[in-house]
């Protein structure tokens, strides 16, 4: 009896013993099998991105496109530094490395004041009482205080001793060049999304690490930045900008607004757009103009080119003309008639006006836009403003656009226009972004005829050299252009005398254009020197004859030693009379 209880409880141990065994074991198969699959999994996914999609990326398949898709939208390629962004000969303009931000916990921080007072000691560029307004704040525990810290700076922070300040590093963008190319190149948020500027218009390209190479030549972008600077302070002007275009391929080699700012802190200018609108806005391609007597260049060469009028054509420019309400004056009256040669050179509003009514409404309205003086201009950065075109375009309006008023345009779309007018009439298309191959071959519509190209230099060669534009000659460089200097607009009181805009667009070698040099000074006060005018004569052109001096010396151009015979614009001297000394004085004061 004991016996068989004994083996009855063995044989029970035994069954719960196997059960148990059983149980382990069918778990072990469950979680071999999940591994198997998983693997296989894994191993399926792998040879699918390896082979066929390695495959179809190859053959320019589906599967391809919907990634390259998704990458282009950022959602796979986060970590993706931004591209770089280099000068025509590499030099490089913009980049992204990780720096140091400074930010401050406004608690932690217990002598408030001496803290924002030695911020400021550190970076100039802070306000004080900005800086203390910042740190103060009682709702909050973070405080942006600046972006992009050189290790210099950070190193001064660390020796504050400061517990409430402190920084994040993240990818920065960095601006080498400074204030260099500043509205061209244009600004990102913190994020690294481009705001403006190449930033802006090359996002995509930048945003998946691709570099992008500009026309400019940051030497050029340097000698023009410096000389408008120049020009600015000596002058007490507001503003200035300027351009430096090559006429065929309608590259811009130089691009200035000033004033500017260092990219590197633009985060302390954009945090205040309306306060800082003067400095963030791109005069070169933003700011819309009447730039004055700049603008004969195309009234006479729709007169040349619609009417076919010989340049012998006289123009009576005895008295003021009047139109309806308008009286229209000669800054330095010759009380005479004039030809072609001579209201160009002497700058004649009168003979300018004469010369848009030969030429009709109609016509003179068509030719402007042909030149692409109407519409918006398409260029690589979107920061373009919109001509300002009299409507409706009646008889007043021909005549005053004749001389550069009641039209507006911005700097470069003015270059632009006149590059076509000296290159022999093709139309220029200019451009920022290098491009290469068939991208950089667009059709060139021929908008003048190569005759009336060949006059229009001589022209403008004979401005420099008897007219308005003597300051703007450089020996051995052969430099034509116009001066202009308009009243600018007064509001509602009209224009007025006292606030100018001075300017001087010049070609050279003007018997056979390369480049277009153009300069604007904004408000410009006369000085002692210039026996207090501030006209495009005395402001202006001085400062393209230094740009294109300094260009020479640059780009090793050789002076072309030419013999006086053979300068384009002696054959146009048998169409100027002879001017009195002191008449011929008063002359080269004008715009």
């Amino acid at each position: 009896m004991i016996l068989r209880n004994v083996r009855q409880n063995i044989i029970h141990i035994e069954g719960e013993q196997s059960s148990a065994l059983q149980l382990a074991y069918g778990r072990l198969i469950l979680l071999g099998s999940i591994f198997a699959l998983l693997y296989l999994v894994i191993a399926a996914r792998t040879i699918d991105l390896m082979i066929v999609q390695g495959y179809a990326s190859e053959s320019g398949g589906q599967d391809s496109e919907d990634l390259s898709r998704l990458a282009r939208s950022g959602d796979l390629l986060d970590h993706v530094r931004r591209g770089n962004i280099y000068d025509r000969n590499g030099v490089l303009l913009a980049t992204s490395l990780k720096t140091p931000s400074l930010y401050a916990d406004p608690e932690l921080i217990l002598n408030k004041p001496k803290v924002a007072k030695a911020l400021t000691q550190i970076f100039p560029d802070l306000k004080e009482e900005e800086t203390l307004a910042k740190i103060s704040m009682k709702k909050s525990r973070y405080a942006w205080l600046r972006p992009n810290l050189s290790p210099g700076q950070q190193e001064k922070v660390l020796e504050l001793g400061e517990p409430g300040l402190a920084f994040e590093y993240a990818d920065s963008r960095i601006y080498p060049q400074g204030n260099m190319a500043a509205h061209l190149l244009g600004y990102t948020d913190r994020e690294g999304r481009g705001l403006s500027g190449i930033e802006r218009s090359a996002q995509k390209t930048l945003a998946q690490g691709q570099d992008v190479v500009l026309t400019i030549d940051v030497r050029l972008q340097h000698a023009l930045r410096r000389e408008i600077q120049s020009a600015v302070e000596e002058f007490s002007a507001q503003a200035g900008a300027g351009v430096i275009l090559d006429v065929r391929s309608g590259e811009v080699l130089a691009g200035v607004s000033l004033p500017d700012y260092d990219l590197n802190a633009n985060s302390l200018y954009v945090s205040d757009v309306e306060k800082n609108k003067e400095i963030l806005l791109n005069r070169l391609t933003m700011g819309v103009y009447e730039f004055g007597s700049v603008f004969k260049i195309f009234t006479t060469a729709a007169l040349l080119e619609t009417t076919d009028a010989p340049l012998d054509t006289e123009f009576d420019a005895r008295k003021p003309l009047k139109i309806g309400r308008y009286t229209i004056n000669d800054y330095h009256a010759k009380k005479r008639l004039l030809t072609v040669p001579e209201v160009f050179m002497y700058s004649s509003n009168i003979g300018s006006a004469l010369m848009a009514q030969s030429v009709g409404a109609v016509k003179l309205h068509g030719f402007l836009s042909d030149l692409g003086l109407m519409d918006r201009l398409v260029f690589d950065v979107r920061e373009i403003g919109w001509p300002q075109v009299p409507d409706p375009w009646g008889e007043a309006s021909t005549i005053t656009v004749s001389y550069g008023h009641g039209i507006a345009t911005t700097a470069i779309q003015l270059c632009t226009a006149a590059a076509t007018i000296v290159n022999g009439g093709l139309q220029v298309h200019p451009k920022l972004i290098m491009k290469g191959g068939a991208e950089n071959i667009k059709p060139q519509a021929r908008i003048i005829s190569e005759e009336t190209s060949q006059k229009m230099r001589g022209l403008m060669r004979l401005v420099v050299t008897d007219g308005t534009g003597k300051k703007a000659d450089v020996p051995g460089y052969y430099i034509g252009g116009k001066t202009g200097t308009a009243e600018k607009s007064d509001g509602k009181k009209g224009y007025s005398h006292k606030k100018l805009l001075s300017s001087f667009i010049g070609a050279f070698p003007i018997d056979n254009p390369r480049y277009i040099v153009f300069v604007m000074v904004d408000e410009p006060q006369g000085t002692k020197k210039s026996f207090g005018y501030a006209t495009g004569g005395w402001v202006a052109a001085p400062v393209v004859a230094r740009v294109v001096t300094s260009m020479a010396a640059i780009l090793g151009l050789p002076s072309d030693q030419y013999v006086k015979e053979q300068d384009i614009s002696l054959p146009l001297q048998k169409y100027v009379k002879p001017e009195h000394p002191e008449k011929k004085k008063l002359a080269s004061n004008a715009n």
